[in-house]
């Protein structure tokens, strides 16, 4: 009965274990969703904005434009790459349809004051579809308030005021790119 009851056990559980590690995988973002068709050409343009280090980390920033060659549909975006030293890049993708609200974002972490909660500590954060996270935090009302680049799986990045706002001047520049290039079409 117990050897009965263990197999049941694992057998409804095993189909929740494999639809959670097949989520991780699924596409989060419209532009990889786009790219995810098949039966049809898909033409991938893409642009290095820019690059900036980290540490030991490379951050860089690059638009991408995705066509369908069959039915001539586009998708716009960018992605934010992390690569550091032998380990494999990590990329984020971003829909050109939150890029302005990623960069208000920013610019409201910039700017955050301990004024914002009548609490000792707080953490704001923006986070993008794709998972990558921009953060502002202070556990005490003395000091400065510590900002941070987070991604899924990896610790958080320590970044300077000047680090965020020469990120938010990358994803500006980028946004300003893909601007130029779908008002030309």
């Amino acid at each position: 009965m117990r050897k009965f009851f263990v197999v049941l056990m694992a057998a409804c559980c095993l189909p929740v274990f494999v639809s959670r590690a097949q989520d991780t995988n699924a596409p989060k973002t419209e532009i990889e969703v786009f790219e995810a068709q098949t039966g049809a050409v898909i033409v991938e343009g893409f642009g290095q904005t820019g690059t900036m280090s980290v540490g030991a980390t490379v951050i860089s920033v690059r638009c991408k434009e995705s066509v369908n060659v069959n039915t001539g549909r586009k998708a716009y975006g960018l992605t934010v790459d992390f690569t550091e030293g032998n380990h494999p890049r990590e990329r984020f993708f971003v829909d050109y349809d939150e890029i302005d609200s990623l960069l208000n974002g920013i610019n409201y972490l910039v700017k955050i004051t301990y004024d914002v909660t009548p609490l000792p500590g707080f953490e704001a954060f923006y986070s993008t579809k794709s998972g990558l996270r921009v953060v502002a935090y202070s556990s005490k009302r003395q000091g400065g308030i510590q900002t941070f680049l987070q991604c899924p799986d990896r610790p958080r990045m320590a970044l300077t005021s000047d680090q965020l706002t020469q990120f938010k001047g990358l994803i500006g520049q980028a946004k300003d790119t893909l601007d130029s290039i779908r008002a030309a079409k």
